[in-house]
């Protein structure tokens, strides 16, 4: 689509004058906020460890204006900043404030990479390179993890997620139970931190357990490796729900929590409480009654007998039942509470697809489309960061878009002088606060952001 400065728009006001639209206005940035992801770049230092993992695809990189470090910062801080498609470089990359945020004078300097060369970059990857660029992301996780002491306990919160496809890409296959084509990434976060750990693209056809032993093979032997007395525990639903699990997690003594599917075995274990459950709601009259208990209880595929915990909900609807099998000893109400709240990181993975675009994985090669959910990873982080610099400044806890909005989308206009630069932003922007929070003389910058 062509700019052009010269259309005008007309709107009809609510006075006795019109109002006209061009776009003329000069060089101006509409992502005012870009300086502090330029400052929690800096600080994480991300971006140069994802370059370092790449191989440059050009024949004299020497010769090039774009070095892989700015063209990975370039993508990762449009992500950011809300623009998911590659075509967005075409404009943005003479945006100022984006040139000043990847190491250019706002005006002086040459332009950014343009959408080819950001494409030429993802399709680039292969194989290796992917495994390199999720072993930095892990390495980052250690460090930000470690930076308020060696931790003694950490919980990895499970879940995979459904990518749709639209085309032909490698590796997208129709998925029975979301009936779509698709990608079928697996995600590991930080229950306790919200960090994300690892993002893993799986075709779209395989099992929401597929690879999960081989991943949590290597991620608890660096774990271990850094921290050796750490005590690791894992969280999961049903579709992690199988004895190769289970059988890792008692030989790593790594305790766990996963639900399982609802069976014919299972059910009579709970049609006592669920018939108490009902009495009791339909007795005292509420809305809704929980109850819990457990048993021991092996399936055929088990090795041995394993503790299962089932809760029974009374609902005006109807009756819900669900199960757990775990290693941990608390009541069974209370281990059921602690496991529901693996719904958290449910929204953690909204916001990764929504808010990083997670979701946008419409390269025809799978690792090049490893490489972007990598990348919307990176940008997860970052947003991320920052979230937890305002939290321990005293905000409350908000999604990434509702960051990226109150923070980053400011209009302003980039000056370039011949000792500084300067940025004046909209005067009557609501989110100055925010900014005066984070511009404390003594900044969070070096804060764990958990």
């Amino acid at each position: 689509m062509i700019n052009l400065a010269t259309a005008t728009h007309v709107f009809a006001t609510s006075t006795d004058r019109s109002l006209r639209v061009t776009f003329d206005g000069g060089r101006l940035t509409s992502d005012g906020g870009l300086p502090w992801l330029v400052e929690a770049e800096a600080a994480l230092g991300l971006c140069k460890a994802f370059a370092a993992c790449l191989t440059d695809w050009r024949k004299d990189p020497s010769r090039s204006r774009h070095s892989l470090e700015m063209l990975v910062r370039q993508r990762v801080l449009q992500l950011a900043c809300g623009y998911s498609d590659q075509d967005d470089a075409d404009s943005l990359r003479s945006d100022p404030l984006f040139k000043l945020a990847c190491g250019q004078f706002p005006f002086s300097g040459h332009d950014l990479a343009s959408q080819p060369t950001l494409s030429r970059l993802e399709n680039s990857v292969d194989r290796h390179t992917c495994t390199r660029l999720a072993l930095a992301l892990v390495q980052f996780y250690l460090d930000q993890r470690g930076k308020d002491g060696t931790p003694k306990h950490i919980l990895l919160d499970l879940d995979s997620t459904d990518d749709p496809t639209h085309g032909e890409q490698e590796g997208s296959g129709y998925h029975g139970y979301y009936r779509q084509h698709q990608y079928h990434p697996l995600l590991i976060f930080d229950g306790e931190t919200q960090h994300l750990i690892t993002a893993i693209l799986r075709p779209g056809t395989v099992h929401a357990s597929r690879f999960i032993v081989l991943v949590l093979r290597r991620l608890v032997a660096l774990l271990r490796a850094r921290w050796p007395d750490v005590s690791i525990e894992i969280r999961a639903d049903s579709g992690f729900a199988v004895p190769r699990l289970y059988n890792f997690c008692e030989r790593e003594k790594i305790a766990y929590t996963i639900g399982i599917a609802t069976n014919a075995r299972l059910e009579p274990f709970a049609v006592l409480l669920k018939i108490g459950a009902e009495i009791h709601r339909k007795v005292s009259r509420s809305e809704k009654v929980r109850l819990a208990g457990e048993t021991s209880y092996q399936a055929g595929s088990w090795s041995h007998p394993r503790r299962v915990v089932f809760k029974a909900e009374s609902l005006a609807k109807g009756p819900n039942v669900r199960f757990v099998v775990t290693t941990r000893q608390d009541p069974p109400l209370e281990l059921y509470d602690w496991y529901v709240d693996r719904g958290e990181p449910e929204q953690w993975i909204d916001q990764l697809k929504a808010t990083c675009f997670a979701d946008r994985l419409s390269d025809h090669r799978f690792w090049a489309n490893q490489f972007r959910l990598l990348l919307s990873a990176a940008c997860y982080s970052l947003l991320h960061t920052i979230r937890g610099w305002l939290l321990k400044a005293g905000v409350s806890l908000m999604r990434l878009e509702t960051l990226r909005l109150r923070l980053l989308k400011i209009g302003g206009r980039v000056f370039e002088f011949a000792d500084h630069c300067r940025l004046r932003l909209a005067s009557s922007h609501p989110s100055q606060p925010l900014w005066q929070l984070l511009a404390r003389p003594s900044p969070p910058l070096m804060n764990n952001p958990g």
